[in-house]
């Protein structure tokens, strides 16, 4: 199967796609069936609710999906409820929309998940703006929106209990996907013809991928009792897959050296390209591995390394022959036979091994330490009411902005559907300046393309079966791009929203004029807005990310230290300071990423801080160098000079994660067990002397950079 084709049958087999099916049936259902029973309008308010219910239904453990769905369907009757009395008067409408507004944008103080449940809460004030009802009819209008959202909750609760593991398995298909990705471009670093700084921009890039599917299998295995405590093999093979995973990661991280030396010494003997292919070899097995969990079906190992491996250490071997230390390409030997021991592991997990030796395998890490734990404690949100908190200042920003889109709608728009122009705001205002932008852009140029498409179906597709195929598919293609391209799902969702007022018995072709007016005055006050209104630059915060990565680095460094010096680290605590690094690099990449998206003004000490993610990354791979087959090389003692090293390092560290306003790490050397200096080292020794140095290096220029950064 070529590439092309299993990308397209992976995006079928995808959450992303079970996604689309899941909510787009949720959402259709009531209003096809109360159609047949000649109540359509009382389906389409049901259908109202399970689209505001549907915005919580994100990835993540069962039970939050139901406990975030159930906190909003309360929220959309008390919403709806005060939305109804107050569009009485305009005055009082105006000021309730102001009052929701700031409320429910607060909730993103919660997480994400709380995030949505405000969105599906405004949404539903949305719709209730342009409901017009008299007073006695509120609450029955209401309650039958909530029943909707009701709906919604048990489809989607019972949607899962049919198949409780489907959700990580998709998820973990897609990881692994994604370290794929990773892995390739690692790859090119050993090809001569590859530009080493333009490729750690995309090894930084897809970095941020990698974390963050990472965290959402986290959380969709460890935060279920149902994953970390049963004992069936679905469950353990899942649990076990990920971890291996996780560990595969790490050895990849873990093959990085000095390119530009490594090209200058060994660019001539063929070996450079030998190893890229090799690595080219195991991200295709890897990716074929992917596949196969995504789409539920038994891996064939298609490629044995064995040989490979042998050949190369003989080429290796060779070079040491010739007078050349070799030294740093057994070093990557290792690793690549790391990396092919950790895919048969995996491999083996869907074929060799029987449920019963699954479930014997020994637990020695408490999974449940790896997820990061929400408070929902009501002061967290009355603690936020500053103008030092990003929430708040965004909830500020909605609130004024709903506000103005208002006035505007009804000042200057007299169209039928001029709540567009709130809904607009509501969906592109992010908390941060560079996703706001680009929700902006992405939404205005998806409405421009999709009114085109539509514009032309509703003129060219007469015909009413064929309209509503054509409308099936756009909102299934519309819910399975929502979280992959943005962009994307609004080309589908404006045909798709032409469609369904048309079907409402809206046939007027000025709807699409109208709606693309609406957008580009909401994309415009939102776009305003975030320039103007308390707007949050990220330079502001930088010094806060730089701190916490680099006492990320130092704290994995002493957890090293200790394991290579005799001293007792659990295999809990190791894999946690591993995690943190890991998590604390990608949220300083994806910082300067959204950095480089913001106003030149804004983009303060832009290159230094490029090297300080360049340097950070080749940091925590030098130390995940130093991590990987510890136990093996058995150096449970070391000599003086090591030690003076890691206290070296660590102290430099130390003192530039206070600087910029950070926590140290305490390191405790005494109960090292230390030799004497050897007049010989042994090449393992020899090795580790040399990383050590090059990690102190590496922390005296990051020391460099951040003098840069705060002078």
């Amino acid at each position: 199967m070529n590439i092309q084709s299993r990308e397209i049958k992976g995006f079928f087999y995808s959450q992303y796609f079970s996604d689309g099916l899941r909510i787009s049936a949720g959402i259709l259902i009531p209003a096809l069936l109360f159609n047949y029973l000649n109540e359509f309008n009382l389906g389409i308010t049901l259908s109202l609710g399970a689209l505001c219910v549907s915005v919580v239904d994100t990835p993540g453990p069962v039970v939050y999906k139901r406990n975030g769905m159930l906190v909003c369907v309360v929220c959309i009757f008390l919403v709806a409820v005060a939305t109804g009395f107050a569009r009485q008067n305009p005055y009082t409408l105006g000021a309730a929309i102001a009052i929701i507004s700031f409320i429910f944008s607060m909730l993103a103080v919660y997480g994400l998940r709380a995030a949505a449940i405000g969105t599906g809460a405004l949404l539903t004030m949305v719709f209730m703006i342009e409901k017009s009802l008299p007073p006695e009819q509120v609450i029955w209008y209401s309650l039958t929106i909530t029943a909707g959202g009701a709906w919604y909750l048990i489809f989607s609760v019972l949607f899962f209990s049919i198949r409780p593991y489907r959700a990580a398995q998709q998820a973990l298909g897609e990881s692994i996907a994604d370290v794929v990705k990773f892995l390739r471009i690692k790859a090119d670093f050993y090809k001569s013809g590859t530009d080493i700084d333009d490729n750690y921009r995309k090894l930084v890039s897809q970095q941020i991928q990698v974390s963050q599917h990472q965290d959402l299998v986290r959380e969709l295995l460890f935060r279920s009792r149902v994953m970390v405590k049963e004992s069936t093999n679905a469950s353990r093979v899942l649990v076990l897959t990920f971890v291996d995973l996780v560990d595969l990661y790490e050895q990849i991280m873990a093959t990085h050296y000095d390119y530009s030396e490594i090209r200058n010494r060994f660019g001539d003997t063929g070996v450079l390209d030998e190893i890229a292919r090799l690595l080219d070899y195991m991200a295709h097995e890897l990716e074929t591995i992917g596949y196969a969990i995504l789409s539920n079906r038994r891996h064939v190992r298609s490629h044995e390394f064995d040989a490979q491996l042998e050949h190369l250490k003989r080429r290796i071997d060779s070079l040491a022959e010739t007078g050349n230390s070799n030294l740093v390409l057994k070093k990557i030997l290792i690793n690549l036979r790391d990396l092919n021991k950790n895919i048969h592991n995996i491999f083996s997990y869907y074929n060799s091994r029987s449920s019963k030796e699954l479930i014997k395998k020994p637990e020695e890490v408490e999974f449940t330490k790896f997820v990061t734990r929400q408070d929902y404690a009501p002061q967290e949100y009355l603690d936020n009411l500053t103008f030092s908190s990003a929430s708040f200042r965004h909830a500020i920003r909605v609130s004024l902005s709903c506000i103005v889109g208002f006035v505007a709608s009804h000042l200057f728009l007299h169209g039928h559907h001029s709540y567009w122009v709130l809904l607009t705001i509501i969906v592109i205002l992010k908390p941060g300046f560079s996703l706001s932008k680009q929700r902006n852009y992405e939404r205005f140029i998806g409405t421009i393309v999709g009114g085109a498409i539509g514009f032309l179906l509703l003129k060219y597709v007469p015909n009413t079966n064929a309209q509503f195929i054509l409308f099936i598919a756009l909102m299934i293609a519309t819910y399975s791009f929502t979280r992959l391209n943005y962009t994307v799902a609004v080309i589908f969702m404006t045909p798709y929203v032409f469609l369904l007022f048309k079907f409402l018995g809206v046939t007027q072709m000025s709807l699409v004029q109208e709606r693309i007016i609406d957008t580009a005055i909401g994309s415009g006050i939102a776009f305003i807005s975030i320039y103007i209104i308390l707007p949050r630059w990220e330079f502001e915060h930088v010094n806060e990310y730089l701190a916490d990565v680099i006492h990320a680095n130092a704290n994995y460094l002493a957890k090293i230290a200790e394991t290579i010096t005799g001293q007792p680290v659990s295999l809990t605590d190791y894999k946690l300071a591993r995690k943190d690094i890991y998590v604390k690099s990608a949220n300083l990449s994806a910082m300067f990423e959204r950095m480089t998206s913001e106003p030149k003004s804004k983009q303060k000490n832009v290159r230094e801080i490029h090297k300080f993610v360049v340097l950070n990354h080749i940091l925590s791979s030098y130390l995940a160098n130093l991590g990987s087959g510890i136990a093996e090389k058995n150096l449970h003692k070391t000599p003086p000079e090591n030690i003076r090293l890691i206290r070296k390092s660590i102290h430099v560290l130390n003192e530039n994660a206070k600087r910029l306003g950070g926590e140290p790490v305490v390191f405790n050397c005494e109960k090292m067990q230390v030799v004497p200096e050897k007049p010989v080292l042994s090449p393992d020794e020899a090795l580790l002397k040399e990383q050590l140095g090059f990690v102190n290096k590496i922390s005296n220029d990051i020391e460099r950079v951040t003098d840069g950064i705060l002078a």
